[in-house]
């Protein structure tokens, strides 16, 4: 099983011919709203891959929040620890999306904020049972921290949306999952060399359309990624992160798992939508 600990948004997503910059309004050609969160995502793409998935989040005691947990149920996700929040409305990200498929988000974290350790607690038994724990940093810090301690199986740390992390977070993880960005923020360096200083058994690297590469004892081993039509690449690396996580708990190895991912990722820009 997989316990996924993170956050659910509504996704309010707009097409537009290009991205706006700073201070500038431009014309959208089409908007949408659906489901997303990392850690949704994660947990969704996961289920669909066949892999038992359990999640640990919160939503708001809204309309969005009730849909959300819907739309969990129908992929066949366990909502047992999918607390609702009288507190924070659902959380919100709003999406952009020029004709190349590019993207720029902003997200309002709303109840994911309250994600605390009261919830790893009361998932405890789930998260010391689960062959792998997968999570990302949409939510608190100090609750990503405890759910990769409390876990018993292996842990995935996607350290996304980017930010600095303390060393004993990072050596919670059993895999550490960035993009280039991200690990330019952890190691000053975007080179996949760079992450073998992490104090972590094995980190991933997501290349975009270059693929990934694992770092782990002193080498770097690179996958490439097939050559797709890119329409979205929102929730790529999601979906990659969730290809991960279902490839371990089937009993792949990392070797294994990730060129799998990789084909899961590059297939996931080929639709509209984070999922």
């Amino acid at each position: 099983m997989i316990v996924v600990v993170g956050s659910v948004n509504r996704d309010l997503v707009i097409n537009s011919d290009a991205l706006p910059a700073p201070g500038e309004t431009v014309l959208g050609s089409g908007h949408l709203e659906t489901a997303g969160g990392k850690g949704a995502n994660q947990a969704v793409a996961a289920a669909r891959l066949g892999a038992e998935v359990a999640f640990v989040g919160r939503v708001g005691n809204d309309e969005a929040g009730r849909m959300l947990a819907a739309a969990f149920e129908a992929d066949g996700v366990d909502v047992e620890h999918l607390s609702t929040s009288s507190m924070a409305s659902t959380g919100l990200a709003v999406i952009t999306v020029d004709e190349s498929g590019e993207n720029t988000i902003v997200v309002s974290p709303g109840a994911n904020g309250l994600v605390g350790v009261a919830d790893v607690a009361d998932a405890g038994p789930l998260l010391r049972s689960a062959a792998v724990t997968l999570l990302q940093l949409e939510i608190p810090l100090r609750t990503v921290r405890e759910a990769a301690l409390a876990a018993g199986g292996t842990v995935i740390l996607n350290a996304a949306p980017a930010q600095a992390l303390p060393d004993d977070m990072v050596a919670a993880a059993d895999v550490l999952v960035v993009n280039e960005p991200e690990l330019e923020t952890l190691v000053g360096s975007d080179d996949p060399s760079e992450a073998a200083g992490l104090p972590v058994p094995a980190t991933v690297v997501t290349l975009g359309a270059e693929g990934a590469a694992i770092v782990a004892d002193g080498s770097v081993t690179n996958y490439p990624a097939p050559v797709v039509d890119v329409i979205d690449t929102t929730g790529a690396g999601d979906a990659f992160c969730g290809a991960l996580a279902a490839g371990i708990d089937a009993g792949l190895d990392l070797e294994e798992a990730v060129p799998r991912a990789v084909i899961a990722g590059a297939l996931a820009t080929t639709a509209i939508g984070a999922r």
